[in-house]
């Protein structure tokens, strides 16, 4: 016989146990949080006080309710990955006998190709700061190194200085659920580096135990949502727009994958510098990449047109 649990108990320890032993990162555990907080107030409203109360009708009654109120596939199916990640945890802890989420099948969306920047766009973006001046060469040496390393932003602001190895060319990334991966980084990149590590940091810099490459002029790393908002200004100033909205660090993750597909680098390799557990993630890369190479095929073969 299992234990009774409080579902409110159940969903705080589940978190808990994501955060402490699955190390997942605060942007992973707030979207599990926020879809669990919601699927608890939806039993809650059915009288579901404790876990085992819990039927499979009461799970598939709330994805359809997320479908009615305009919710899309892709949130609905991370909603479902929550539910069953918590009740699997909870049949592992001998909380519950059965599974009420195991037949449960996620909501199917079309895969969606990435938007991408052109090479020229990403290099006017580039170009933007002014690299005569402190904030500008720092902001320089961001966007250099996004773009050259593939980094997703919490990486690009979090990375310590001394992950970074200017000689060899490279840096040791901790990205999601806190794997670490080795990444190269580009001339134009690391020269930029250079530049601000000796005519920057060392004056913004307050306390000489700071990890972090990149300082604002306080002597902090600089947070997510400053690195959004200066990418914003110059994608402005550089005449730079994405189709379906702003211009933001994960289009030129994007960017990278397809430019570098274009040229002829091979899937496993972009695989292991993005950072992804499963190659069908890289995958959509692809589309985009014969995209190009039919539109090539169409402009230089002669018979094409």
């Amino acid at each position: 016989m299992a234990r009774r649990l409080p579902l409110d108990r159940a969903i705080d320890l589940y978190l808990d146990h994501l955060k402490v032993e699955r190390g997942l990162s605060l942007n992973t555990l707030d979207g599990y949080g926020r879809d669990l907080a919601r699927l608890g107030a939806f039993l809650a409203a059915r009288d579901r006080a404790d876990v085992d109360d819990v039927t499979a009708a009461d799970l598939t009654d709330h994805l359809i309710e997320l479908a009615d109120v305009g919710l899309g596939a892709r949130s609905r199916a991370r909603a479902l990955v929550a539910m069953r990640g918590l009740f699997r945890h909870l049949i592992a802890e001998h909380w519950l006998d059965v599974d009420p989420g195991q037949l449960l099948e996620a909501p199917r969306s079309p895969p969606r190709s990435p938007v991408v920047l052109g090479e020229h766009a990403v290099a006017a973006l580039i170009a933007a700061p002014r690299r005569d001046t402190p904030r500008g060469l720092r902001d320089a040496a961001m966007l250099e190194l996004l773009y050259a390393s593939v980094l997703r932003v919490s990486e690009l602001v979090g990375l310590p200085l001394a992950d970074v190895n200017l000689r060899g060319g490279f840096l040791r990334v901790t990205g999601k659920g806190k794997k670490t991966r080795m990444v190269p980084m580009g001339a134009a990149a690391r020269d930029t580096i250079e530049r601000y590590l000796v005519e920057v940091r060392p004056s913004w810099l307050r306390a000489r135990d700071q990890p972090a490459l990149f300082l604002t002029e306080r002597g902090g790393p600089m947070t997510r949502q400053g690195f959004w908002k200066l990418l914003g200004v110059y994608a402005r100033a550089a005449g730079v727009r994405a189709v379906g909205g702003a211009v933001s660090p994960h289009k030129l993750r994007h960017s990278f994958a397809t430019h570098l597909l274009e040229r002829g680098a091979d899937l496993r390799a972009v695989q292991a510098m993005l950072g992804h557990a499963d190659i069908a993630t890289t995958q959509i890369y692809t589309h985009v990449s014969r995209a190009h190479l039919i539109e090539q095929y169409r402009k230089a073969h002669p018979r094409a047109r």
